[in-house]
């Protein structure tokens, strides 16, 4: 509970932290000015001790095969036990609906439903603005609504598909959040009735979340700790440019974010994360974040540095514990594995149709499942205007097969 005590002391409109420099935050993401320093206590990935630079190997005979181009750009995906996708439809793609499912007829309907997709439906509860989307073996699907359209409360809505009706609502209480809050990815407990959250914020603030579904209670922790915080020696570059926002003051910035990627391995024995402008990947064990009496300090010393990463917005494991990433920089899919102790970031596969990837997944069919969503071409990051095209592809890939790594 000191968490929430310590963090409520946070919560009003105070500036950006004095380590951002000249930094300005706009939709949840940190704009870095020239000659903007990091923070004195960010810990860079050399003083953590993992490689910084990694070997590339390209893995044969894996096939990249587009199975659905979804109608605008993509913020997250699942994929439902009966093999539909449901997707979210990215807020800086400015969609008229917030969710939508690729129905049996192969088309794309909102989902749930219309009203709930349409503000002023009078419908009970409308979503508003809703990035991660993950579901559970019993067809229930969670929508994280972070709020930042209308600037309405976050929440988490869930939808069981096979009964067609609402399961549950948990308004995300005020104490587990700052004004900078963008509420992104998320992945449950499979042994605990908790959720997972990564709220990016402004790169330097960002935090876990954690969501108790039984009482609602949610708690933010590991706030501006090195494994949540942004790195600002990294710069991406897409497009042969580097991916830039203009300012309202008319200057050029660089978009930095902090924890994105989150993901839970099969018993549910550890977390794990990372920034997204990271080059490093971490993990905890969920015991401890399930515990009330840890104290923060307790906490942050139980976080373990797992491996290198890229710069990424998702990232999946699969049944043998490998993990992989959508590399949003080189647009491939990069791996690591136990096998080599997690320590050389190994490439699976690169395609030129391959633009900012996301909602990394493996479906029910064990396929590795993502998509292209071209992100960096929104209005947000070119002036106000869209320069993104279809399609927006949806793929699939085979992951590693068991016997190593088939090379």
């Amino acid at each position: 509970m000191a968490s929430l005590t310590r963090q409520s002391t946070k919560h009003s409109n105070s500036p950006i932290p004095s380590g951002i420099g000249r930094g300005l935050m706009l939709a949840g993401i940190t704009l870095l000015a020239a000659g903007s320093s990091p923070a004195p206590d960010l810990k860079l990935p050399s003083e953590l001790k993992l490689p910084s630079i990694y070997g590339v190997f390209k893995r044969n005979g894996n096939e990249l095969e587009e199975t659905k181009q979804a109608p605008t750009g993509p913020g997250g995906m699942c994929v439902l036990p009966s093999g539909e996708y449901v997707i979210s439809c990215h807020q800086f793609f400015n969609h008229q609906y917030r969710v939508m499912m690729l129905d049996k007829k192969n088309n794309w309907v909102p989902f749930p439903n219309a009203e709930m997709n349409t503000p002023g439906s009078g419908y009970p509860v409308v979503l508003d603005s809703v990035l991660g989307v993950t579901c559970d073996s019993r067809g229930i699907v969670w929508m994280l609504d972070n709020g930042r359209r209308s600037e309405t409360p976050p929440k988490l809505v869930a939808w069981d598909t096979k009964r067609n009706q609402l399961h549950q609502i948990i308004v995300i209480n005020p104490q587990a959040l700052t004004p900078r809050s963008f509420l992104k990815n998320l992945v449950l407990d499979p042994q605990a009735p908790l959720i997972y959250i990564t709220d990016p914020a402004d790169g330097v603030s960002s935090a876990i979340v954690v969501v108790d579904t039984e009482t609602n209670l949610a708690r933010r922790v590991l706030e501006e700790h090195s494994s949540t915080r942004m790195d600002p020696t990294l710069a991406l570059e897409l497009d042969g440019k580097s991916v830039e926002v203009r300012r309202p003051d008319g200057h050029l910035a660089t978009p930095l974010t902090g924890v994105s990627p989150i993901a839970i391995d099969r018993r549910g024995d550890w977390l794990y994360f990372g920034p997204r402008n990271g080059s490093s990947l971490f993990k905890i064990e969920t015991k401890y974040l399930r515990r009330l009496d840890i104290a923060p300090l307790a906490l942050e010393s139980k976080v373990v540095g797992v491996s290198p990463k890229p710069i990424c917005d998702s990232m999946t494991l699969d049944s043998r514990g490998r993990i992989y990433f959508g590399d949003i920089s080189r647009g491939s899919i990069d791996y690591v594995t136990e096998d080599e102790d997690f320590l050389n970031l190994r490439l699976l596969l690169v395609d030129p149709r391959i633009s900012w990837p996301g909602g990394l997944l493996i479906g029910p069919d064990g396929n590795l499942h993502f998509f292209s969503n071209q992100l960096h071409r929104t209005p947000f990051f070119n002036s106000g205007k869209d320069v993104s095209s279809p399609p927006f592809s949806i793929f699939k890939a085979r992951p590693l097969p068991s016997n190593r790594f088939g090379f």
